[in-house]
């Protein structure tokens, strides 16, 4: 499959070819949304915590004796259903949301991904980013001219650096070509790398 390869001005250049081992591939929209629960699962932290009769404070004796009062029988004022007790079956912060995934099913449902982008003609490259995508104003031309609204640009750690100007447009989320998530490929529409980027790819996810 040959997608457009752009110039920094939003100008098309020519073609380049994408990898059907990566971009080809029949997307399983299973391990997709297992992998995607698999996110969301894992970046949960337990901060809601509620005390337990052994964690609240004070005495513990028995309030009053057990019979001949013509009350209620009580325990100690740290029973669950008492005014400033303990609360029974709530949230504790050592909850574990944890979800495993082999990494072959996890390598496949994010290809899977990439290759619905591929085929919904929603992945672009270009040449380099250069130093005129420091400039926010630059950059919102580029996609502007390209007609893309709500993009991820996935470079490089070496050329992070380079796109401070693409990180002030609200719509377009700059992420490291390792760090590519379902949560995000599904949120926006397209997807942009840079040459380097596209073959940093293939030997990550070989």
């Amino acid at each position: 499959m040959q997608v457009n390869l752009y110039d920094i001005k939003g100008q098309e250049t020519g073609k380049i070819t994408l990898e059907k081992s990566h971009f080809g591939v029949t997307p399983h929209l299973g391990l997709i949304h297992r992998l995607l629960i698999l996110q969301q699962a894992n970046g949960r932290i337990a901060i809601a915590h509620t005390k337990g009769r052994s964690e609240i404070r004070g005495s513990t004796r028995k309030l009053y004796r057990q019979k001949w009062t013509g009350r209620a029988r009580v325990g100690s004022k740290n029973s669950p259903t008492r005014r400033g007790g303990s609360v029974a079956f709530g949230p504790k912060k050592d909850q574990n949301w944890t979800i495993s995934m082999n990494k072959k099913e996890r390598r496949l449902a994010l290809l899977s991904l990439l290759s619905t982008k591929a085929s919904e003609k929603r992945i672009k490259v270009i040449e380099d980013f250069g130093d005129e995508a420091m400039k926010t104003k630059t950059m919102s031309h580029f996609f502007q001219a390209l007609n893309t609204k709500r993009a991820i640009v996935a470079v490089t750690h070496e050329e992070g650096a380079k796109v401070a100007g693409v990180r002030n447009l609200p719509m377009v989320k700059v992420l490291n070509v390792e760090y590519l998530n379902p949560h995000d490929l599904l949120k926006y529409e397209d997807l942009l790398f840079t040459k380097d980027s596209l073959a940093h790819l293939y030997t990550h996810f070989a």
